[in-house]
């Protein structure tokens, strides 16, 4: 749905949902607990709009339109108006998947959500003016950057995956995400004046080119890059420039969203983490972040659940335009009612800096001058969760008076700020930092409950384990600047470490004292930083195959599903990095929920290969070098036709004689050596007498070598199939089918993977779309009867990755042998339309023969029990049943 401008929407929302707030509202106001209520009245999050599918503006206005970085394990929605997230856009549809775009999901497909809105902030001094452009703010009305109007306005999208509809040659991530937004609108109904001074806005004439990066690969799929291009496309220069990125997080399960939910949050600061390397230093980390306070552990057992949102997020800048920047990193509890009780850490003032006053409050900055403020006050604020604690020692402000309040979890927000540097007319900066999630740092349900105090949070922040988000910010930093890569080719390849791993000890007793010297032997080098040139690249897995799925269902009621790839683009890329064909085999997955972590690993198919270890005698060890496998052939070319690898392990070396001396090795499997392609009950070959095509490019071989391709254009070399039996036909299935690599052992990298996510496809394993119109078969409802007592929840057949629902949010009455078009009609016995269903399945769709009810009337009320009657009308002709509710 399109509409033709957002403000309306705001307008007519705002006053329609004060109203069924304050209906809706009275009754369970009164139980919140007091900090809560401290900050529920007023709180614009209430008053957001589960708005359209779309919220563009049309005609030649700016063209506002959102697109979600759902590569990886982070699922971020992000707009062309320097936010990212949804926030005051509430309820938004993903124009690409159909599906409701979700502010920060994490992990993919949990309903845990990690952020409300974030913005892009960007002050300076402009003459004798000081002006503030921002993305959003505490209050949500105030949007100062937009897009132009389409075409020039719109999100562009690409991807390094061949098989991505968006692909391209200078794609950097497996999902690109490109806009461009400048802040020079000043029309009062999209840019309103300065709440504080009520002055119109004044553009600072800022152009920004922005891109995010995201990857499925494990040691990349809980970030997101950001890379922002600040041009100045004024007259004037800018001075004492500052930028911020604000960050109003919001951690909590989908299902809990109001005050529980985002009225429970901490946010702190990390700057070092243990590195895990072989280098045993502190990792600089350098992030801001954000979490709930006790990571909503099940609220009986006190045990940490699939939908707890136990995790983290946070913001760590990787790029700046200068290394001698000053940072400030600074959080503010909003409160808006009372001014008294929005606070935020604030230093005494001093005669070098003397306090500023922000208009009453100590948190919330107000207008152009307070935001310009925050961004240049150098300050880094204590944590939220040490707030009660007594900082005047260290400088800092009495506690508030609602200091217990707030460390134990309020609505807070914060704001990481840089600066000072000049932007001249017409010159660029860029600016680059990372969206980075992290699992667990909850790890107990209790600990809160156990551990908290108030006065000595110490205890309890120990438990936090931020091992997650550390490795995950130093990977994003990584990613953003390879170590050890000299990408310029000027011979500088980053900062590194060097580790002694054997040492001797030397005495000399000729001089008093006597003097020792250790000398190291054999030493590590670990580059931890790169050369200052961005990369945005990082090892990858082969791309994973485009899956087709066919259902079916036998006579004795068991489904099976036919699952079919072409491994063409999987065994054919080079790798970035090797640039050699790195390809090993794939993993074929189900899965009963699409999140990672639930699918199951069913067979799979790999090359027989085998790595060459070797002793080095320098080290003392056995060492794996960074050359690729070795096939059987290339091993009996070397040592003979009849050599067996495995006859050789670390506990029989196999001895070669050589010029410069007798070199020792042993072998062992690259991964499981699956290669036999011929047994039908596992990954097989659908032309297993098909040759290697003689030719590799597909235009080519459709003119000159049609009989080496299948009927969709595909060489039939590289066509496998793998058939999932005895199956449940009233079960969906998530299935995938994953390709890996050999990986880089010699450089410390394993195996690498696409994720199950990456490519999943879902179906019932009933009969297919094309069989149910072809055989006009009769449409069957189950279950019939449906009985609100018959444990359908507890048997996994409803609410799965819904646990946080009730059981009646969850209940559903299924349709099968649906043709591909039709028009479902639920009525009483007495004739009364109880609901209307359009099913309509675009034929490249799956679950095309399949439809749900979700036990709700078309007056939005729950069905009650009795005999119901249904019709379906589709160009097969009208079939009538009947099925019986017994609530």
């Amino acid at each position: 749905m399109r509409i033709r401008a957002f403000i309306d929407r705001i307008l007519v929302y705002s006053i329609t949902m004060q109203f069924r707030l304050i209906l809706s509202g009275l009754i369970w106001l009164v139980f919140l607990s007091p900090s809560i209520n401290a900050f529920f009245h007023n709180n614009p999050k209430l008053n957001n709009s589960p708005g359209p599918s779309s919220y563009r503006i049309a005609a030649n206005g700016p063209y506002l339109d959102i697109a979600i970085e759902n590569v990886g394990n982070v699922w971020l929605t992000i707009t062309n108006n320097a936010q990212f997230g949804t926030g005051w856009i509430g309820s938004i549809t993903d124009p690409v998947t159909g599906q409701v775009a979700p502010s920060c999901m994490f992990p993919a497909n949990s309903n845990i959500n990690y952020l409300y809105v974030g913005g892009f902030w960007i002050g300076a001094v402009v003459g004798r003016d000081t002006l503030v452009s921002i993305g959003i703010d505490d209050f949500y009305q105030v949007i100062e950057f937009w897009p132009d109007p389409a075409p020039r306005g719109q999100i562009s999208r690409s991807s390094i995956r061949t098989s991505s509809p968006y692909y391209s040659d200078n794609a950097k991530s497996e999902l690109d995400i490109h806009v461009i937004y400048t802040d020079t609108v000043t029309k009062p109904t999209l840019v309103v004046s300065d709440l504080t001074d009520g002055r119109p806005h004044i553009p600072l004439n800022i152009e920004v080119t922005q891109r995010s990066y995201a990857w499925s690969y494990e040691y990349a799929e809980d970030f997101v890059l950001f890379d922002y291009s600040i041009k100045n496309i004024g007259q004037k220069s800018l001075e004492n420039v500052y930028m911020a990125v604000y960050v109003d997080g919001d951690v909590h399960h989908e299902s809990m969203f109001g005050p529980e939910g985002y009225g429970e949050d901490i946010c702190g600061f990390r700057r070092t983490f243990p590195s895990t390397g072989i280098c045993k230093y502190m990792d600089t980390i350098n992030i801001a972040y954000i979490t709930d306070n006790d990571g909503d552990p099940n609220p009986e057992t006190h045990e940490i659940t699939s939908g707890s949102a136990n995790g983290i997020a946070g913001i760590r800048v990787v790029r700046t335009p200068s290394d001698s920047l000053r940072y400030s990193f600074n959080w503010w509890a909003t409160d808006y009612g009372s001014a008294a009780r929005d606070f935020g850490p604030r230093k005494k003032g001093t005669d070098e800096h003397p306090f500023r006053d922000m208009g009453g409050v100590l948190g919330t900055p107000y207008g152009d001058r307070n935001k310009y403020y925050i961004m240049r006050n150098d300050e880094f604020d204590y944590d939220q969760l040490f707030t009660a604690k007594d900082h005047t020692s260290d400088g800092w402000l009495q506690r508030p008076q609602n200091a217990v309040d707030i460390a134990d979890g309020y609505d807070a927000r914060y704001l990481l700020s840089f600066g000072p540097f000049s932007l001249h007319a017409g010159e660029i900066l860029p600016v680059s930092f990372a969206w980075v999630c992290g699992e667990n740092l909850h790890v107990r349900g209790r600990d809160f409950e156990e551990y908290y105090d108030y006065n000595s949070p110490e205890g309890y922040y120990s438990k936090f384990d931020f091992s997650d988000l550390a490795k995950n910010s130093v990977w994003a930093s990584w990613i953003y600047d390879n170590p050890g890569v000299d990408t310029d080719g000027d011979g500088y390849r980053g900062k590194y470490r060097t580790c002694c791993s054997e040492y001797d000890i030397e005495v000399d007793n000729s001089v008093t004292p006597p003097e020792t010297t250790i000398i190291c032997i054999n030493a590590d080098t670990a580059y931890y930083e790169g050369d200052k040139i961005p990369d945005f690249k990082g090892a990858s897995p082969p791309p994973a195959p485009v899956v087709k799925i066919y259902p079916s269902v036998d006579e004795n009621n068991r489904g099976s599903l036919t699952i079919r790839w072409n491994g063409f683009e999987s065994e054919l890329t080079r790798d970035v990095f090797s640039n050699q064909y790195d390809f090993e085999g794939y993993r074929v997955y189900k899965a009963l929920e699409p999140t990672n972590s639930e699918y199951e690993l069913i067979t799979s198919y790999d090359k027989e290969d085998y790595n060459r270890w070797y002793w080095d005698n320098n080290k003392s060890k056995w060492t794996l070098p960074s050359n690729p496998p070795f096939t059987l052939d290339s091993l009996r070319k070397l040592y003979g036709e009849y050599f067996d690898p495995l006859q050789y392990g670390i506990d029989n070396p196999f001895f070669v004689a050589g010029p410069d001396g007798d070199s020792s090795y042993y072998f062992s499997r690259q991964d499981w050596n699956s290669s036999d392609l011929t047994d039908t009950m596992f990954i097989h070959k659908r032309f297993p007498e098909q040759p290697f095509p003689t030719i590799l490019n597909l235009d080519s071989a459709a003119f000159y070598y049609p009989e080496e391709l299948t009927d969709e254009g595909e060489f039939k070399y590289f066509e496998y199939e793998y058939v999932l039996r005895n199956l449940l036909p009233s079960q969906l299935y998530y299935v995938s089918v994953t390709a890996f690599d050999y990986g880089s052992p010699g450089h410390g990298l394993g195996a690498l993977e696409t994720k199950p996510v990456a490519n999943t496809v879902s179906e019932f394993p009933q009969n297919s779309a094309n069989l149910v119109e072809s055989g006009n078969l009769d449409v069957i409802v189950y279950p019939n009867p449906y009985r609100a007592d018959g444990r359908y929840r507890a048997h996994g057949f409803e609410g799965r990755g819904m646990e946080f629902l009730p059981d009646e949010r969850v209940r559903a009455l299924h349709f099968t042998n649906l043709p591909r078009k039709c028009k479902i009609r639920i009525f009483t016995i007495d004739g009364d339309l109880v609901r209307e269903i359009d099913h309509d399945c675009k034929p490249e769709s799956t679950g095309c023969m399949h439809e749900q009810w979700d036990l709700i009337t078309r007056n939005t009320q729950a069905a009650v029990s009795g005999i119901y009657y249904y019709s379906i009308e589709s160009a097969l002709g009208n079939q009538i049943g009947i099925f019986v509710l017994i609530m």
